[in-house]
């Protein structure tokens, strides 16, 4: 057993050594790897999403319901947030450590020295060869950034989804709405339908072009579906045929119904291409959602909130969705942020909320000083107070709330993922790797 546990150890250090590698753009190297296993992403039934929010909630509902539906879903989704295998699970099981070692020691023995591919390329082909391997109905592929250059762009799905553009990833996607939109947008492929959840005029012109000269149907939420939260907190869903009332929905948030209405549109579509989806598959599927650090919430007494917010865009959902979903006193903000992302944006959002703020940040080179996260949030009057480690972070908060204030912790699933270990280090150990 220990050998097993080196050996997976060994493994996955050596895939996480090609991030020095950095983010590189194209197809051809997750081409050559999956050449090299017989193109085991041909032929099989896949849903490919993209977009800035929402793919991995959207991702989860689909896995959900069609697994209610008898089916066996992979889903592939990224980052993920203790343990590596997370990216990896068939009917919401998640990847052996076993069976991930013996994939990553195939890929490598197929790996270029002269030319290694990315740490991404390389676990969209594990991906991919797995969900072959263990003969699956139906895969769920997330996109990792943008779309037309991604890796996960070598497969052909039956229905291509894209949630949300907003910005987020400017200095690889471009600095306006209409360049991030044109880079997911190339997920659109000859005669696959398209369905999607965006709602900024420029952005659905620009769909519908590029939908147009591929001759693939689009499918928009506002237009072929509407929904609507009911006062009883239940979603009504009005589609091309399918009409529902008081569906129940697993995931806390407002912005899950937007979420809930884009995945239910999709099933419409799947239905088209004969894949057999009963009500009650969609009722039960919509209840029993698996997505952590999703407006997670961890404890009472006081209440612990985890959200992995991290663009402007989620963090004002985010704090829509506390400001009307939570009853509490105090809030008290526990936020770490990657120092590439739209720091001021995400701090204009968030801090409003907050009646005292503790910066800090996960251990991940990416992560901002929190020192510098503190500075630039003077000129929004919340200076607050600094501890370099998040476990510290959270400790402090834990001494300043009472029973009746709420502990929110955001600003990167990074920072959400170090959170669960530390909160509950038994359920969800962090990988020492």
């Amino acid at each position: 057993m220990e050998r097993q546990n080196v050996s997976y150890k060994e493994s996955v250090s050596w895939l996480y050594s090609l991030q020095k590698f950095g983010i590189k753009f194209g197809l051809s190297k997750t081409s050559r790897l999956l050449k090299a296993f017989g193109n085991p992403h041909l032929g099989q039934q896949y849903i490919h999403i993209a977009g800035t929010n929402g793919k991995g909630s959207v991702g989860a509902m689909l896995e959900s319901i069609l697994m209610k539906s008898g089916l066996k879903v992979g889903f592939y989704s990224s980052p993920h947030l203790a343990s590596f295998t997370e990216r990896f699970r068939i009917n919401k099981e998640l990847i052996t450590k076993s069976q991930a070692t013996l994939l990553i020691r195939e890929l490598k023995g197929v790996t270029s020295q002269k030319e290694p591919p990315t740490f991404f390329e390389l676990t969209t082909a594990m991906a991919l060869i797995y969900f072959l391997r263990e003969d699956i109905d139906v895969g769920i592929i997330e996109v990792g950034m943008g779309g037309r250059l991604d890796a996960t762009n070598v497969i052909y799905p039956m229905v291509s989804v894209i949630t949300s553009i907003g910005l987020d990833h400017e200095e690889f996607l471009g600095n306006s709405m209409i360049d991030i939109a044109k880079e997911k947008g190339g997920i659109i492929k000859e005669g696959v339908d398209v369905v999607t959840a965006v709602n900024q005029a420029p952005v659905i012109k620009l769909f519908e072009s590029l939908c147009k000269k591929k001759s693939a149907p689009l499918w928009r939420v506002g237009r072929h579906a509407r929904y609507r939260r009911l006062p009883t907190g239940l979603l009504g869903y009005y589609g091309i045929r399918n009409r529902y009332k008081n569906l129940e929905l697993g995931l806390k948030g407002r912005f899950q119904y937007r979420n809930a209405a884009l995945a239910l549109l999709t099933l419409e579509i799947l239905k088209r291409k004969g894949i057999a989806i009963s009500d009650e598959s969609i009722r039960l599927g919509l209840t029993d959602l698996v997505w952590p650090g999703r407006l997670e919430k961890f404890s009472s007494d006081p209440t612990i909130i985890l959200d992995g917010a991290h663009n402007p865009s989620a963090v004002r959902s985010l704090a829509h969705s506390i400001c009307n979903d939570f009853h509490f006193e105090k809030l008290i903000l526990v936020l770490g942020v990657m120092k590439d992302k739209d720091i001021k944006n995400i701090l204009k959002k968030i801090l409003p909320l907050a009646n005292r703020v503790i910066y800090t940040r996960p251990t991940y080179y990416r992560a901002a000083n929190p020192q510098y996260l503190m500075d630039m949030a003077k000129q929004f009057g919340k200076v607050g107070e600094v501890h370099l480690h998040l476990s510290a972070a959270i400790d402090r908060a834990r001494d300043l709330a009472d029973k009746r204030d709420l502990i929110l912790i955001t600003g990167s699933l990074f920072t959400v993922g170090e959170a669960k270990s530390y909160l509950d280090p038994i359920r969800c150990p962090i990988e020492d790797i």
